[in-house]
C-alpha cells in the first residue's frame, strides 16, 4: 500500500493556517528550533512534490525543498517564521517549555496572526491564535511538513557552524544527538556551553569531571 504524503486538506477552508513544528528535542547539545509556515494559497504541485516529513527526506532533498520554500516566500506564495530556544533556556525551562518558547517565537516572526495553528504533537503551546494539535502532523499536513523542513535545515546548519568552534565533539556529524561517538567525546572533554544541563549524560559528565 502506498503511504500517504502530507497534503493541504487540514488547512483548506480554515483561513490563514500556520503549520508549526520543531526539531531538536532529543539532542544533548544545541538549540531547539521551530518553524511556522503559512501558505497564502494552495501550493502548486511542483512545490508540493518536494515537501514531506523532514525525517523521510535525505539531506539533499531537504536542502532542495528548503531552497524552494525560501523562493516561494520571496515570491509571496507563503510566509514563514523561525524561532529557537538555546541550550541555556532548555536547562532553565525544561525541553517542553523551551520547545513552546521556540514555537511562540516562530509564530511571532510570521508578521501576521494566523487564524489557526496546526501544531505537530499533543501539547499545545501558548500562541496568539487557536491551536489544533496533530500527532504525526508532519506526515499529514503540508504546512507542518514544510515547517519541519525549514526547522531541520536551519538547526543542522547551526550545529555545523558550531563544529569548528568546539572541535572534538563532532557536532557537524551528529547535530548534537546522543550517538556513541558524541557520548564518548562528552565523557572525555566534558560539556561545552552548548550542552544541555538537565540531560542525564551531560549532568553525569559534569559530575565526573568534578
Amino acid at each position: 500500500m502506498r503511504r500517504r504524503r502530507p497534503d493541504f486538506e487540514l488547512e483548506r477552508g480554515q483561513g490563514r493556517v500556520a503549520g508549526v513544528d520543531e526539531v531538536g528535542r532529543g539532542p544533548l547539545a544545541g538549540p531547539v528550533v521551530a518553524a511556522a509556515v503559512v501558505f497564502l494559497a494552495p501550493p502548486p504541485d511542483a512545490l508540493t512534490a518536494l515537501i514531506d516529513d523532514s525525517k523521510r527526506l535525505d539531506a539533499a532533498k531537504r536542502n532542495t525543498a528548503f531552497a524552494a520554500l525560501r523562493a516561494a516566500a520571496e515570491g509571496g506564495m507563503l510566509r514563514f517564521g523561525l524561532g529557537a530556544a538555546s541550550a541555556a533556556e532548555i536547562g532553565a525551562r525544561n525541553i517542553l517549555g523551551a520547545t513552546h518558547l521556540a514555537m511562540g517565537r516562530a509564530v511571532a516572526r510570521l508578521g501576521m496572526v494566523p487564524d489557526l495553528a496546526l501544531v505537530d504533537g499533543n501539547r499545545p503551546p501558548p500562541l496568539p491564535c487557536p491551536v489544533r494539535c496533530i500527532v504525526g502532523g508532519d506526515a499529514l499536513s503540508l504546512s507542518i511538513a514544510a515547517a519541519s523542513i525549514l526547522a531541520k535545515v536551519v538547526r543542522d546548519r547551526a550545529m555545523t557552524r558550531l563544529d569548528p568552534r568546539w572541535p572534538g565533539y563532532g557536532f557537524a556529524r551528529h547535530a548534537g544527538y546522543p550517538t556513541a561517538a558524541h557520548r564518548a567525546a562528552l565523557a572525555r572533554l566534558g560539556p561545552s556551553p552548548h550542552h544541555r544541563r538537565g540531560f542525564g549524560p551531560v549532568d553525569r559528565a559534569v559530575l565526573a569531571l568534578g
